[in-house]
């Protein structure tokens, strides 16, 4: 499928979904929001992919939400009693959410790709990825605070667990920037390059190191380091002694082993594709 806001592409099992709007600092238009999960949701569902690597074109990778979703709102939200209004608001902002918690929903791994500017929503984006890489003039910033709202779509719930707490309120209460080297040394991105094009090469070689792992043991990571997240360690032990009690096969383990004997590289069977219930 072609998307008007972004390319993507997939390749040896490996997705590449790059924003396409350089013009426009590759701002989030309402066409990106419509947009985004789909094709996010759709390469979960086909399962050609084993990884996702997100990245963009030009100076930045992303100014946050468009102006003119700011500018020419929907006049439904402005008018009619207040409660429903609220109500609707509320809606609106969870629809909102759930275009990056996708990210954490789909059972591969999703890295970001992050030059220049990387600001307000495209700040919630990252934070819902898996790792984050970004070159050496990248910059991070809660903006929502600067124009005079509070962040909504997940960097304030997800921040504080990439980095120090004290550092997340301090991004967040002030809006400031924080600096590619801030930004490696606090943890919240694995590694910073000099330029975009060592970048997307490093990021593109983490990928394939990933593409070549068993996707059942990496989505087996994936859903228990995120299942920890949000739950006790005695809750998380649990889960992951039943996740194992019914997804533990031998079948990868032996292939891996026998490939290491013959000196080549496993070719493990892919996860099935997501089908929707009771279709022919």
């Amino acid at each position: 499928m072609s998307y008007q806001t972004f390319d993507l592409m997939v390749n040896d099992k490996i997705a590449h979904l790059q924003l396409n709007r350089p013009e426009a600092y590759n701002s989030m238009s309402r066409e990106f929001w419509r947009e985004f999960p789909e094709a996010i949701r759709n390469l979960d569902e086909t399962a050609e992919a084993r990884v996702l690597v997100i990245s963009s074109s030009g100076k930045h990778f992303c100014a946050g939400m468009d102006l003119e979703v700011f500018t020419q709102p929907d006049p439904d939200m402005f008018q009619g009693e207040a409660g429903r209004r609220a109500e609707a608001m509320r809606r609106l902002v969870q629809q909102l959410q759930a275009c990056f918690s996708v990210l954490e929903d789909v059972r591969m791994p999703v890295l970001t790709a992050i030059q220049g500017g990387c600001i307000g929503g495209a700040l919630d984006l990252v934070c819902a990825s898996d790792m984050r890489y970004c070159t050496k003039d990248a910059f991070f910033t809660v903006k929502e605070t600067e124009i005079g709202m509070t962040a909504d779509l997940g960097t304030l719930q997800r921040l504080p667990q990439l980095l120090a707490p004290g550092l997340a309120r301090e991004l967040a209460y002030t809006g400031r920037k924080m600096l590619a080297a801030e930004a490696v040394a606090s943890g919240f991105v694995n590694e910073v390059y000099d330029d975009q094009d060592q970048m997307l090469s490093g990021v593109m070689q983490i990928a394939e190191l990933i593409s070549q792992r068993s996707p059942l043991a990496v989505t087996g990571c994936k859903q228990m380091i995120n299942y920890a997240r949000d739950h006790s360690t005695a809750d998380s032990l649990s889960y992951m002694a039943t996740w194992q009690a019914g997804m533990f096969q031998p079948a990868d383990m032996m292939q891996t082993f026998a490939a290491k004997m013959s000196g080549k590289q496993p070719d493990f069977e892919g996860l099935r594709p997501i089908k929707a219930a009771f279709t022919e």
